[in-house]
């Protein structure tokens, strides 16, 4: 029990409240109420039903006096008139009477500097486990006893939006309320939702204290040097920031303060599709842990054998588990100023160079654009041929503010502490997607290996004549053919017309940023000189 009770969120009638169940409870509940099944070794199956991943167009923001002049307002933060909130939620709060509901007091952040405390309420117990292993738990009971929320996060996927009356797009809705520092999410069982919608109003609160909120993964040397690793979907981030030489600070979202970066999260929530146990053993082997949550992943149903290759349901099949299932991690989840940082691309046409060291200028211009290429197979509606992705800052969908504030600290941070930043590309070489073949994880590896103790620092450089960009003549341990993408290609004109094209879609991307942003970083782009 707490002394902040249900009375302060206008929840009246339930049939019973389950107050910071433990994973054993929750798992007891799970099975009682035939929300999920136990695989074998222990975790636990669920199915999320229509939504196998997260709806961007059914995300809004309340459009409200104490934020509304502070929103990037657009596709990716749709307002929503404070009225068409106000109904959807009084509904919700008579739909919770009768109901049994789960709540999980926690924090979102490792550092209790800037920590924001939560409260998570779910009308599904394997929900509520997923918020008791993304985000940050309250040991003590004495303190989950006075926790007093700044944000509450209900969760109730069997209520469903009327769009004719709530002014949705569908039925699904996620809806994040500043002024009553509350969200409220329906129609939708995908646990991401929950996740993101905490990492927005972090996206939101902490630049405002001029701390950089980054979607990334990170992690830490035996020196206790930092790396950060940023970038979008299948551009291999989880696996190579998973490195069995380094320590974990987290896969996913942080914070960079004055003291240097930490986790917003105390879990992990890892694609699993596919997953090969001899690349990435460690997560694989989170997939077989009690406490774990299985999202759309087959499972035999006699066995309660997993198969993490069966795509039936979705390619986007998930793992949540607390980060403390890995072996090699930074328990209180915080570091120093980052020593290193690595925006990952998958290039699927096939120019871009594997690695590539970047000025400042160059950096912050990639760390805006948040460049990838999809192709069939990754998403839903990808045809057949390289489609270019561009997504600010790496997380487009989750940030609240304008681009130019991320960028700005961004810009400020690496040249203070002097950080040496790297694009490594993680797709095609010797042609585009269909012609050519995808760089070996292994090179990758040792190009990573390479930068972070400091060989590569050791050979020469010269500019890409396509990008401009700052390429190693070599690298112990990757052929040097590959390390310049003209060279793999046997047209060397077809190399040539890619690249311009892939320049005019930067150019194409950036115009939306170009009158916000210093004009150093706007020179910086693809075709630039070093």
């Amino acid at each position: 029990m707490t002394t902040y009770g249900l009375e302060y969120h206008g929840i009246r009638n339930v049939a019973s409240v389950n107050w910071n169940p433990s994973t054993p409870a929750l798992y007891e509940k799970i099975v009682s109420r035939n929300e999920g099944l136990i695989a074998h070794l222990g975790p636990i199956v669920v199915r999320t039903g229509a939504y196998t991943g997260r709806s961007p167009r059914d995300k809004f923001i309340v459009y409200e006096p104490t934020s509304a002049d502070y929103i990037s307002w657009g596709d990716q933060n749709q307002p929503i008139a404070p009225e068409k909130f106000e109904v959807l939620h009084a509904r919700l709060l008579a739909f919770l009477q009768g109901r049994e509901i789960f709540i999980q007091d926690c924090y979102a952040g490792a550092d209790p500097r800037y920590q924001i405390p939560i409260r998570v309420i779910n009308t599904k117990a394997w929900q509520n486990l997923f918020a008791r292993n993304m985000f940050v738990q309250i040991k003590d009971r004495e303190k989950l006893k006075t926790h007093q929320p700044q944000f509450t996060v209900i969760s109730a996927p069997d209520f469903h939006a009327v769009p004719e009356i709530d002014g949705t797009n569908s039925e699904a809705f996620i809806i994040v309320n500043f002024a009553k520092k509350l969200i409220v999410i329906g129609g939708t069982s995908y646990g991401g939702e929950i996740k993101k919608s905490i990492f927005t109003i972090l996206n939101y609160y902490l630049p405002r204290q001029e701390v950089l909120s980054m979607h990334c993964s990170a992690n830490m040397g035996e020196k206790g040097d930092v790396a950060l690793f940023f970038g979008l979907s299948g551009t291999g981030k989880t696996s190579l920031s998973a490195d069995p030489e380094r320590r974990l600070i987290g896969d996913d979202e942080h914070g960079w303060s004055e003291q240097g970066v930490f986790n917003f999260e105390g879990g992990c929530y890892a694609k699993v599709i596919r997953l090969n146990p001899a690349e990435e053993p460690e997560i694989y082997e989170c997939t077989r842990r009690f406490g774990t949550i299985l999202e759309n992943v087959g499972i035999d149903l006699e066995t309660r054998r997993l198969d993490l290759n069966d795509d039936s349901l979705t390619e986007n099949t998930r793992a949540a588990y607390p980060i403390t299932h890995l072996k090699r991690i930074v328990r209180e989840g915080v570091g120093g100023h980052p020593q290193h940082i690595f925006m990952l691309t998958c290039d699927a046409f096939g120019v871009l160079p594997p690695i590539a060291k970047l000025t400042p200028e160059q950096a912050t211009y990639l760390f805006l654009s948040g460049y990838t290429a999809k192709v069939a197979g990754t998403e839903r509606g990808v045809g057949a041929e390289p489609t270019a992705t561009f997504s600010t800052c790496f997380g487009a969908p989750f940030m609240a503010l304008p681009a130019e504030v991320y960028a700005r600290l961004f810009w400020e941070k690496i040249i203070k502490h002097q950080v040496t930043c790297w694009l490594v590309n993680t797709g095609w070489t010797g042609g585009p997607f269909g012609v050519g073949r995808r760089c070996e994880i292994a090179y990758s590896r040792a190009l990573l290996r390479a930068a972070l103790t400091g060989e590569l620092q050791k050979v020469p450089f010269h500019p890409d004549p396509a990008f401009g960009l700052l390429v190693p003549a070599a690298c112990p341990g990757v052929p040097e053919e590959i390390l310049n993408p003209r060279n793999t290609w046997a047209d060397k004109e077809a190399y040539d017309r890619t690249a311009q094209h892939l320049i005019y879609l930067f150019r194409e991307n950036f115009q939306k940023y170009a009158p916000n942003v210093d004009p150093a970083v706007r020179q910086a782009g693809p075709g630039a000189a070093p």
